[in-house]
């Protein structure tokens, strides 16, 4: 008995380290359900104690969640700790945002670099499908769907870089971001100038991306934040604007 538990052990130990790097290039993402015991069992060829010993070790890792009778879960730990400290600091401290825009300037043009150079067929059809949902929204007018595409299309390019620092770093910051990108989009959608702008430059990078053309990819990635940077300070000075109007609307009365 005492012979065939190292082998076992080890053999959990693979498992658990195969699940783990699904975790980490995002083919199982945040929220995602694992299949069931049964069926992933056979198609990792190992008998169910060991699968279960291996979700375990990633369960103590905070990287699985399993609830009894609702199965195993992928947990956000990966984005989370680094999203929710961020999400407060950028509400309370505006000035962070230049910051942050310029992070974004940094990673989206380098991963849209990595894309180009690296995408598979496979990850080339992912942002094919990612930008039809986004044009698609784009036509529908709906903001909610806007947003939601918008932030999908750039992950699916950050995870196309084959960087797995890329690919969660662009998750954690997209989650930091997204109250920033839907007053952005919203703001821009009143003028119909700036939003085409704006769909243009999303074309602009789909285009390079899929032709594998890197630098023009990396330019027309970061021509996209630079635009975006213009736009949310713009947009800030118009709110700095409508609220004194306000305060003095009320010193009048």
């Amino acid at each position: 008995m005492n012979e065939t538990r190292p082998a076992v052990t080890r053999i959990a130990d693979a498992v658990a380290s195969d699940l783990e790097v699904r975790i980490l290039e995002g083919s199982l993402k945040p929220g995602d359900r694992l299949p069931s015991e049964r069926a992933l069992a056979l198609e990792l060829s190992v008998s169910r104690p060991t699968l279960r010993e291996a979700i375990q070790k990633l369960v103590s890792k905070g990287l699985l969640s399993t609830k009894h009778g609702g199965g195993t879960v992928v947990t956000d730990r990966l984005r989370a700790s680094f999203a929710d400290p961020w999400q407060d600091m950028l509400k309370g401290h505006p000035l962070l945002q230049s910051d942050m825009l310029e992070f974004r300037h940094m990673l989206e043009g380098e991963a849209a670099l990595l894309a180009a150079e690296r995408a598979t067929d496979a990850d080339i059809a992912r942002i094919d499908a990612a930008f039809a949902a986004l044009e698609a929204a784009y036509q529908s007018d709906d903001m909610k769907a806007c947003i939601d595409t918008d932030v999908a299309f750039h992950q699916a390019i950050a995870e196309a870089s084959h960087n797995t620092m890329i690919g969660h770093l662009s998750a954690s910051l997209m989650r930091v971001v997204h109250d920033h990108v839907a007053d952005n989009l919203i703001h821009l959608h009143a003028s119909p100038k700036q939003w085409a702008q704006i769909r243009a430059q999303h074309r602009a990078i789909w285009e390079v991306v899929r032709s594998h053309e890197s630098q023009a990819s990396k330019r027309a990635a970061r021509e996209h934040i630079s635009f975006v940077r213009q736009t949310m300070a713009e947009a800030a000075k118009v709110e700095g604007r409508r609220h004194t109007a306000m305060r003095r609307l009320g010193e009048s009365a």
